[in-house]
């Protein structure tokens, strides 16, 4: 689970932008009736999803206004090709997220080693009290749904990374570019926030270069355990 403040601007300053710009041509992405086929599935999926999920949407957005939070964070992503796009997930921070976090990491060191190394705190204290429900149940990144049905993610893909973590993903930088980023992965179901940055991007690179409809179908399925067990989750 992704943190909502970005805060990462003095990890890695303007050089994630020359991995975007140095990324190699994007010729791995599906096409033809592949690529067909998977969109279908994704517009779907959202589709019935959204559905299911109808009534405790409006329980979380009751609950959220009842906290007088905003209910919709937008998060600044990166999407296929390089295209940035606002990644929806409910609030699950304070309001004032980015400042906390600064002020957190310039006091504590160790704090900001982990953040360095994991681009997450596993115990955020900007997480609110309903948000740390949100998360352990993925129920947070219920929005995303609209973000699939908009085209701008997949129902499975790689996970989405802000502009700052392309640097970590080297010369596969360029296969990560390739696919549109997925509410759920091979990272989700094989440890979660649990996964050191280093397998999230082998994860990652693996399912773009072997991304077929089984795959898709098998981590769907596997997602819905791991989010009931709440395994790697915070």
């Amino acid at each position: 689970m992704d943190g909502e403040a970005g805060g990462a601007s003095f990890n890695f300053p303007e050089t994630s932008r020359i991995a975007l710009a140095n990324a190699p041509a994007l010729t791995i992405a599906p096409t033809g009736l592949t690529a067909l086929t998977k969109r279908v599935l994704d517009i779907v999926g959202a589709v019935v999803l959204t559905l299911v999920f109808a009534p405790l949407i409006v329980v979380i957005v009751f609950l959220l206004r009842r906290g007088g939070e905003s209910v919709i964070y937008a998060h600044r992503r990166v999407g296929r090709g390089g295209r940035m796009f606002a990644c929806y997930k409910f609030r699950t921070m304070v309001p004032d997220a980015d400042q906390v976090l600064r002020t957190l990491l310039e006091d504590n060191p160790l704090l900001q080693a982990e953040w360095v190394r994991d681009h997450k705190l596993r115990h955020d204290p900007r997480v609110t009290g309903i948000g740390r429900f949100l998360r352990r149940t993925s129920l947070d990144e219920l929005p995303q749904l609209l973000n699939v049905l908009r085209g701008e993610m997949s129902l499975v893909g790689p996970r989405p990374v802000v502009r700052e973590e392309l640097l970590r993903y080297g010369k596969n930088v360029g296969t990560y570019l390739a696919a549109r980023p997925g509410i759920t992965g091979l990272w989700q179901v094989t440890g979660r926030n649990d996964t050191d940055y280093r397998r999230r991007v082998v994860l990652d690179t693996y399912y773009v270069r072997n991304q077929n409809l089984a795959l898709d179908l098998y981590i769907l399925v596997k997602t819905t355990g791991v989010v009931l067990s709440g395994n790697g989750a915070y």
